[in-house]
C-alpha cells in the first residue's frame, strides 16, 4: 500500500500477523480442517469407487432394479445426493463450530462497534 492510499485497518485493531497467531484463529483453522479433510477424502473415495465400478464392473452396474433403472443410475444419482448431504453437514458444522469463533475474530479485527 502506498502512502497516498487510505488504510482500511481500524485504529487499535490487531494486525493480520496478530490475528493469524491468535488462539481463536488457530482453533478456527483446526476445526475447519477437522471437517474438510476427512469429508473430502471420503467423497473422493466414494467418487473413485463409482468411476471404477462404471469402468470395470459393467455386469454389476447394469443390474436392473426397477424397470429400466439399474445400479449404475442409482449410484450416479447418489453422487448428487451425497454432495447435497455434505453441504448440509458443513452448514450445520459451520453454524455450530466455526461461525462463533469467526464472529469473535471479526469483532476483534473490526472493533467492538462494528
Amino acid at each position: 500500500m502506498s502512502a497516498t492510499e487510505p488504510s482500511t485497518h481500524p485504529p487499535g485493531a490487531p494486525s493480520w500477523e496478530e490475528v493469524h497467531a491468535s488462539e481463536d484463529f488457530q482453533r478456527l483453522r483446526r476445526r475447519l480442517r477437522r471437517f474438510v479433510f476427512p469429508m473430502t477424502a471420503l467423497f473422493l473415495v466414494w467418487y473413485l469407487l463409482y468411476v471404477l465400478l462404471a469402468d470395470y464392473a459393467h455386469d454389476f452396474m447394469s443390474i436392473k432394479l426397477v424397470g429400466n433403472i439399474n445400479v449404475g443410475l442409482v449410484l450416479g444419482l447418489l453422487q448428487f445426493v451425497s454432495t447435497f448431504a455434505i453441504t448440509a453437514l458443513y452448514v450445520r458444522y459451520a453454524n455450530r463450530k466455526l461461525d462463533p469463533i469467526a464472529d469473535r475474530i471479526r469483532q476483534d479485527v473490526e472493533g467492538e462497534d462494528a
